[in-house]
């Protein structure tokens, strides 16, 4: 018992709308979009290298990587409201892929950030005279005013960076939910089921050999990406049929 309950707790949560009010389409078909204008830097990053720009491997790979990201978009985006589950398992994948490794760059450019900011730090603290510390503001028709040049919060831009990322983890998950519903929905249309499944309450796998979408290479990268975190892709069927009859009897008991 102290097993099962431990195990319920570590699950990944499911979202089941977006947001509270809007659908999980909706709420992937936003995500995504917001994805693609963010990404869509990468572009006029990487043009900055015919004007002669120099700049680091670093943000180099960031900007390549952006360029993937809005392919694999322009990919899986038409399929969203067809609700085609190879592509839409891809999004998610890809999705939750980008959060990882930009929080992954982010981290590294902020500490690029912090080291820099102290070694100038020390620099001053050094031998740099105090008056060089001052940044001279001359507003018109009064006397110059010394201002000194603290740079930006640490604190804040921590705080910013952490809600930013929580964010996107939960734009991930609203993704991950509506990619598994996409996945369900077609098991429970085209997928015949087993006693097995039945028995473990896991749905078929779409993506498995001989079954409808396992044929050529989109079967063989389904089968791999529904293979990891197996459980969420197709497990959970008797929790969520709960979920939907417990709403279903809170909305005809509110009607009375």
């Amino acid at each position: 018992m102290i097993s099962s309950r431990s195990s319920c707790r570590l699950r990944l949560p499911r979202p089941r709308s977006f947001l509270g009010f809007m659908s999980l389409q909706t709420g992937t078909e936003l995500v995504s979009l917001a994805l693609l204008f963010n990404k869509a830097t990468g572009i006029y990053g990487l043009l900055t290298l015919f004007t002669g720009f120099q700049m680091s491997i670093l943000q180099f790979t960031a900007y390549f990587l952006s360029i993937a990201v809005i392919a694999a978009l322009a990919f899986c985006l038409p399929h969203i409201r067809k609700g085609t589950p190879f592509q839409n398992l891809l999004l998610a994948w890809v999705y939750a892929v980008d959060t990882i490794v930009s929080g992954l760059y982010t981290t590294a450019f902020a500490t690029g950030w912090y080291l820099q900011l102290k070694e100038m730090e020390a620099t001053v603290a050094s031998g740099v005279p105090e008056e060089e510390e001052f940044q001279m503001v001359e507003p018109r028709g009064e006397t110059t005013t010394p201002v000194r040049d603290d740079g930006i919060d640490t604190a804040f831009s921590m705080v910013l960076i952490i809600g930013f990322t929580l964010i996107r983890i939960y734009f991930s998950l609203v993704i991950m939910a509506y990619a598994r519903a996409v996945i369900l929905r077609f098991v429970d249309e085209r997928v015949p089921e087993s006693d097995e499944d039945d028995e473990s309450g896991s749905a078929p796998n779409p993506f498995a050999e001989g079954a409808p979408l396992g044929e050529g290479l989109e079967g063989k990268i389904g089968r791999y990406m529904i293979s990891v975190g197996k459980s969420y892709w197709l497990g959970g069927r008797k929790e969520d049929e709960e979920w939907a009859k417990d709403v279903h009897s809170k909305f005809r008991s509110s009607r009375r």
